[in-house]
């Protein structure tokens, strides 16, 4: 497991606490933490979210229209669209469970993209019943922007590799250091 993931992990933890807080307590509680992170009532309906959610999802969310999301649009992995009665918070209130290892895209009003990792957890009533499931949303854009650019360097070198012709290995190459210089460049700590 990433040290991100586990850092995510760790946060949904703090944020399961907040939960026994009243609503004031809870929005500070949620305000503190460094990433997007709401919560929803069994049915969907945002109830609280950070500041954090308005600047990843570009947006503020609508607690008396917005259900299991926080963001404009969804889209798969692919891009293909992701209704937000399909999402993984949609999915984890559905079946009551915890939803993981899933990654979808972002549209934010004005068109940016941006590709995040939820953690939809259900949370529960003393009795057993559905309370509502809260989620965070780790933006994980830049990671596979490298490895995407990671990719593209790797396979230039393959190609380079079996070509005879000096010129297009030079421009192969050339292109392959392009990409790992790209990739180190938003690897940099900002």
């Amino acid at each position: 497991m990433s040290v991100r993931v586990e850092f995510a992990e760790s946060l949904v933890d703090k944020a399961l606490v907040a939960l026994t807080c009243d609503s004031d307590q809870l929005s500070e509680a949620l305000d503190a933490l460094p990433v997007a992170i709401y919560v929803t009532d069994p049915r969907g309906a945002i109830t609280h979210y950070n500041r954090a959610c308005i600047a990843l999802a570009g947006r503020t969310p609508d607690l008396k229209h917005d259900r299991w999301c926080v963001t404009w649009r969804l889209y798969t992995s692919a891009g293909a669209p992701l209704p937000h009665a399909e999402c993984p918070m949609a999915v984890a209130l559905r079946e009551q469970r915890s939803i993981r290892q899933v990654e979808a895209i972002a549209e934010r009003p004005d068109g940016t993209r941006i590709q995040l990792m939820p953690f939809p957890t259900p949370y529960f009533n003393a009795d057993g019943s559905l309370a509502g499931a809260i989620n965070l949303l780790l933006d994980v854009t830049e990671e596979r922007q490298i490895d995407t650019l990671r990719a593209q360097a790797a396979r230039c070198r393959r190609l380079a590799t079996g070509i005879d012709d000096r010129r297009a290995f030079e421009a192969l190459t050339r292109m392959a250091v392009e990409y790992d210089a790209q990739a180190d460049l938003i690897a940099t700590p900002h």
